[in-house]
């Protein structure tokens, strides 16, 4: 398929590689900043610009992988009188009607998946979640070619999957984050943690995150709580994390239990 990728950030990086990959012809690439667009145009081996008013008319396809409050204030730009083009943005948060009274062939192409430019991933392992108003065979075919895992999932239900997301990545990062200054403070390296969060991650697959939870917060051992809490007086902040999450997971197992 000919597309053109309006952005060049993270996600719009690593879908325009494995787009490549898989043979579609990417006519060129839209960032506001020149370094980026022609930083991603280079590896594509492609065209690319700096202005919405110059989008190439020839694509099948237009993905656009912008910021959410970039996106809606330049929709009218990017759709111009392209009226005959698929138009489809990558975000789990809009909903697919910001197309609406805008382009004619619209939808969302939702890799659920974190995204860095300098990280490549295997788009083969990445669920892909596609809704369109009239072309949703096409969507599908262009998200079959990149992954086996394509699902339907109307606006609603990609919301709460990003919610979701952002719990499981967003929020799991930071912790990961608490640790490492921590360690850092006490003169220990991040890496000693890498098993742990390795087998943690590896252990969801085999049981439900409910039916795994281990440590002093499921049986709600106030005394090592205590000692806990105590190491933590110099940090309020992630004290009272430390806190809420762990009469979260202990209410969480109680529940569970009487279910």
């Amino acid at each position: 398929m000919k597309i053109v990728l309006v952005g060049a950030g993270n996600l719009a990086t690593q879908l325009g590689k494995a787009l490549d990959r898989k043979g579609h012809q990417i006519l060129q690439v839209y960032s506001r900043t020149e370094a980026s667009a022609s930083s991603l145009a280079n590896m594509l081996h492609t065209k690319y610009t700096t202005s919405l008013l110059s989008l190439d008319n020839r694509a099948d396809i237009y993905i656009v992988a912008l910021k959410d409050s970039v996106f809606s204030e330049n929709v009218e730009q990017i759709v111009g009188n392209r009226k005959d083009a698929l138009f489809v943005h990558t975000a789990g948060s809009l909903p697919m009607s910001v197309w609406s009274g805008h382009a004619l062939h619209y939808g969302v192409l939702y890799p659920m998946q974190t995204f860095s430019k300098v990280r490549d991933v295997d788009f083969t392992a990445i669920p892909i979640f596609v809704e369109s108003n009239d072309e949703l065979d096409l969507l599908k075919s262009l998200a079959l070619s990149l992954s086996s895992k394509v699902y339907e999932a109307d606006s609603r239900q990609r919301a709460v999957l990003h919610l979701a997301a952002v719990f499981a990545c967003n929020f799991t990062n930071y912790m990961y984050s608490v640790c490492e200054h921590m360690l850092d403070n006490a003169g220990l390296p991040f890496v000693v943690m890498l098993p742990l969060i390795d087998e943690t991650a590896a252990k969801v697959h085999e049981l439900m995150p409910s039916k795994a939870q281990t440590g002093p917060a499921v049986r709600y051992d106030e005394n090592i709580i205590s000692k806990h809490l105590d190491l933590l007086n110099q940090y309020p902040e992630w004290q009272k994390l430390y806190e809420s999450i762990s009469k979260n997971i202990h209410y969480d197992k109680l529940r569970f239990e009487q279910n």
